[in-house]
């Protein structure tokens, strides 16, 4: 009489192995999802620059702030003949969750300049952690 000694996993290695890649995955994925979350802030930090960076063109071209983003893109009547724009894409005046962002020319938090505001990812006024607001510095 032979013994065929069949290679392969028990009903219960397969149990063990299947519970910790639960248990690794239970610590593994909130903490992705978080560092994702804070990944898209310091992506719409950046954002904001390359906006600063092109109101700032603007002022320097003719010679005052836009009144709103989309002078950025198109040239305004009054200064039509000074402005070099485009001075930024389309797509820099979104934020990472893919809401505009707010500009208010006579600055809230920023008294004497302009506030850039992302209001997070809920895309609602307050809230705290990726719900947070993130103002131009």
């Amino acid at each position: 009489m032979t013994h065929r000694h069949e290679k392969g996993f028990t009903f219960i290695e397969l149990l063990v192995v299947i519970i910790l890649l639960s248990l690794i995955a239970a610590v593994i994925v909130p903490r992705t999802f978080k560092s994702m979350g804070k990944a898209k802030s310091k992506i719409a930090r950046t954002k904001m620059n390359i906006i600063e960076s092109a109101i700032q063109q603007f002022y320097v071209d003719c010679e005052r702030y836009p009144t709103d983003l989309s002078e950025l893109l198109e040239a305004p009547a009054d200064v039509e003949e000074k402005w070099s724009g485009r001075y930024c894409k389309p797509s820099d005046l979104m934020d990472p969750w893919d809401n505009p962002y707010l500009y208010e020319p006579e600055g809230l938090v920023n008294v004497g300049s302009y506030d850039l505001i992302s209001l997070g990812a809920d895309g609602q006024e307050g809230g705290d952690a990726d719900n947070a607001d993130i103002y131009n510095e």
